[in-house]
């Protein structure tokens, strides 16, 4: 995979964004930035990180074969490929918050914000940003956040981390295809945080209520069985999991 590397940019999404939009990329391709000025993450939100003290890369995937309805499953092979690589680091505890967030035990070692590629009303491709927290130690009001070093008591070589995460997506996205779909959701659904537990979770009105988390869609809707005994299901713009 080609791999482009910069000192300081607004974000990554965007960059690549924007090359593919000049190019039509057809190959894999990473950026790799030691400071990202206006990461975001989901919903909007902005992605603390240290210049320098961890990984904060866009990688485009090409993707064919996929209809616009299973895009989802780019989420959990990205997902899934980001727990590869942190197990053969022996990050403990792995699981994923629904729908790509990674933690270690409770903490939020990870955070992905995909921008699906659509020519002709499919899927061509995806543009991954991937934020890691690897040599961080503090981070300001995130009592959720953690970091590599805090977790496993040693720094690391981001870029080290870097080639093994590009090597575990693309062997992810290799075989992406329909046939595997359920053996996805099923990994997927398998380390998937707070399943089968009574969780506390925010409408958009801002009420809370509780509910057991069930499974998901094809289309990544979260199931949740609700205290009258009725499955709902739930997008992501709709509630948010509290921890």
């Amino acid at each position: 995979m080609d791999i482009i590397k910069v000192d300081a940019i607004a974000s990554t999404n965007t960059f690549l964004r924007e090359l593919n939009r000049e190019k039509q990329l057809i190959d894999p391709v990473c950026v790799t930035a030691t400071e990202q000025l206006a990461g975001k993450g989901q919903m909007g939100t902005v992605w603390q990180s240290n210049a320098g003290e961890n990984l904060t890369c866009s990688v485009f995937m090409p993707v064919s074969g996929l209809k616009l309805v299973d895009q989802f499953y780019i989420s959990i092979s990205t997902s899934l490929a980001i727990c590869d690589m942190l197990s053969n680091i022996m990050v403990p505890k792995l699981s994923i918050k629904w729908p790509n967030d990674i933690l270690s035990d409770r903490l939020k070692i990870c955070g992905v914000l995909i921008e699906n590629v659509v020519k002709n009303g499919r899927l061509t491709g995806a543009i991954i940003g991937i934020g890691i927290n690897i040599n961080q130690v503090a981070f300001d009001n995130l009592p959720q956040a953690g970091s590599l070093i805090q977790i496993l008591g040693k720094s690391f070589n981001i870029e080290e981390i870097l080639h093994m995460l590009v090597a575990t997506l693309e062997k992810r996205f290799s075989v992406l295809n329909v046939s595997i779909f359920a053996a996805l959701k099923k990994e997927y659904e398998s380390i998937l945080f707070r399943k089968n537990k009574p969780s506390t979770f925010l409408n958009v009105e801002g009420d809370s209520f509780v509910g057991i988390i069930k499974s998901i869609t094809d289309q990544g809707k979260l199931q949740i069985l609700l205290e009258d005994e009725i499955v709902s299901e739930f997008g992501l713009k709709e509630i948010k999991l509290l921890y």
